[in-house]
């Protein structure tokens, strides 16, 4: 059997010469830059509009800084491994300000509905930027990143999957919407296939039941080469292997409560990805993370499966013990992942300007992949 551990660790190539052998042979651009530009913004107004018209969701400001001691940063993962950048803010305060650059704006935004006084079915959209060092930078992934983090209220009656699937699909239908625009503007994207019109939903067991033998990143390229859209539901909660699919931070996303039951078996989890094929670099290619969040129950329970009960004393996680911010259900979409995706474009670099490493300059250069500078 496959070394399962190693695959939670990271989340894609670990060195430039797996990248070289990733990339695709024969690649070319179907948009020059000028015209990629201007459909990313038409896609960008497009989903954002959609979100708000399919999530009832407005567009906030958001913050880029937090201070270190309001345990609102997203730390990504339950293993430490993915620290934020820490900085004194402040200068002549007699005690300078610690603060952190967001890694993503996961636990802000449900402070934040209380904050814009969102009521039940109501909800906030964020042009979110962040920054996560601790990313291997390849095509695939940046240290530069960018979000729509959105967040929307709802009611215990609300915390379950048919919900949350009814919530997927109108997302869905979005990015579908935003692709038949980007297609429209410029013909020539038509000579790949669109993205499916539907998704198929899985449970993360049901995917191991499919392939045991598979470590988690090869059981998701298997599936979706047979469904080249799904979301898989249920990520952080030990699955019959003994492993997680996946590594799941347990302050946010509810991972930890019984589902739904498929053939007398006991599933977990009330969150999951939106993964694609990518039809130009031939890997998989998530686009999105959600999920219902934790309740003041389900925190302390995941708090204590990850032996981080510490984090009870933060100012943030204290509010959900106080009931002082309200149930709600959230996620990130990728947006240079979305509109590589949607452009058709190799690398992430291509629709985002951000560092890279000569190596990446080199192997894309070779590749006839230009990035950004």
């Amino acid at each position: 059997m496959a070394d399962k551990t190693a695959d939670l660790a990271g989340p894609g190539v670990s060195t430039y010469e797996e990248v070289a052998k990733a990339l695709p042979v024969g690649y070319r651009s179907v948009l020059t830059p000028n015209e990629t530009q201007k459909a990313l913004y038409a896609v960008k107004r497009a989903i954002e509009d959609g979100l708000a018209r399919e999530l009832n969701v407005m567009l906030v400001q958001c913050p880029l800084i937090l201070e270190k001691s309001s345990g609102m940063n997203d730390y990504l993962d339950r293993d430490g491994s993915r620290t934020p950048v820490d900085f004194l803010a402040g200068l002549g305060l007699p005690q300078r300000i610690e603060a952190q650059v967001v890694q993503a704006a996961t636990k802000w935004k449900r402070f934040a509905l209380k904050q814009y006084g969102c009521q039940v079915g109501e909800g906030i959209n964020t042009d979110m930027r962040a920054v996560r060092k601790d990313y291997f930078l390849d095509h695939d992934h940046s240290s530069y990143v960018d979000q729509w983090d959105w967040e929307r209220v709802i009611t215990p009656a609300d915390r379950n999957l048919d919900f949350l699937t009814m919530i997927v699909k109108k997302i869905w239908k979005v990015l579908v919407e935003a692709e038949e625009l980007a297609h429209d503007m410029y013909p020539q994207l038509d000579k790949y296939e669109k993205m499916p019109r539907e998704l198929v939903f899985l449970h993360a067991e049901e995917i191991l039941e499919r392939y045991p033998d598979l470590p988690r990143k090869q059981r998701e390229t298997k599936i979706i080469q047979e469904h080249p859209a799904i979301f898989i539901y249920g990520i952080g909660h030990t699955l019959d292997d003994g492993y997680p699919h996946e590594m799941r931070a347990a302050d946010y996303d509810d991972w930890v409560t019984p589902s739904v039951v498929k053939k007398g078996k006991q599933m977990h989890g009330l969150n999951g990805d939106i993964l694609v094929w990518n039809k130009i670099t031939h890997r998989r290619h998530e686009l999105s993370s959600m999920g219902i969040r934790v309740t003041k129950e389900t925190l302390k329970q995941q708090l204590k499966i990850t032996g981080q009960e510490h984090f009870l004393n933060l100012p943030y996680h204290k509010m959900i013990l106080n009931d002082e911010i309200p149930l709600s259900i959230g996620g990130g979409l990728g947006q240079s992942r979305i509109y590589s995706y949607i452009l058709k474009k190799a690398a992430l670099g291509e629709v985002s300007v951000t560092i890279w490493p000569e190596q990446l300059h080199r192997i894309c250069a070779e590749k006839n992949i230009h990035l950004l500078r």
